[in-house]
């Protein structure tokens, strides 16, 4: 029987807190966008503040985050990760209002696949679009992606370690406050060949899709 020696960056990765620790919250994002209707404030009253009414503006449509494991359908985590339990692992918070991640990871066969998904509430959508701004900036050569919350981002990069290769695609997308990052990534430890950009593109923008539709169908502040 052939006997597979796992490099260490993936020997690590099979081990879902040990990963979220050593890549902890890098990820957030998006631009701010304030709503029309928020932007008509009543008249000012003779004692009431300009700095008073620009603060009662700001933007905060949600107030916790949901329950990343349950953000994803089964048929795609069956489909994105095969062999893998559906139900997930949720990540250890300091605060599970503000941040929450669930990681589901399996071998099946020589294939081998993870899917991180990550919410991130912040305080405003101005904190969002900082945030989104400089994880993009840092994650260059990807490209947009259309159609989803306020801003969407996605890049593919491909690494090897002892000549085995690995595909991690990252997506973020930045929906009014909150933050949504997903990171999908795949080996095969037979041909030590990675699975294709577009296959791992594909599988992030999915997941991607699904965790904003379970954010926005949440509850909102």
């Amino acid at each position: 029987m052939r006997t597979l020696s796992l490099p260490l960056a993936l020997t690590a990765r099979i081990s879902p807190v040990v990963v979220l620790a050593a890549a902890g919250w890098a990820l957030t994002s998006g631009p701010a966008t304030t709503p029309a209707a928020e932007k008509e404030s009543a008249p000012q009253s003779a004692g009431e503040s300009p700095s008073g009414a620009s603060t009662a503006a700001a933007s905060k449509q949600y107030a916790a985050a949901p329950a990343p494991c349950g953000s994803i359908a089964t048929a795609t985590l069956k489909s994105l990760v095969p062999g893998a339990k559906t139900a997930g692992k949720e990540i250890p918070s300091t605060d599970t209002s503000l941040r929450r991640t669930c990681s589901w990871n399996a071998l099946k066969g020589y294939d081998y696949r993870w899917l991180d998904v990550s919410f991130e509430i912040m305080e405003s959508d101005a904190a969002a679009a900082k945030s989104y701004k400089e994880n993009t900036t840092e994650k260059s050569g990807g490209g947009s992606v259309p159609g989803v919350g306020d801003a969407g981002y996605s890049v593919v990069n491909l690494t090897t370690e002892d000549k085995q290769q690995t595909r991690e695609g990252v997506v973020i997308i930045q929906a009014s406050n909150a933050l949504v990052t997903v990171t999908y990534n795949g080996s095969d430890f037979e041909s030590k060949k990675a699975p294709s950009t577009d296959e791992i593109n594909k599988g992030a923008i999915k997941a991607a899709k699904e965790a904003v539709a379970a954010l926005e169908s949440g509850q909102k502040a």
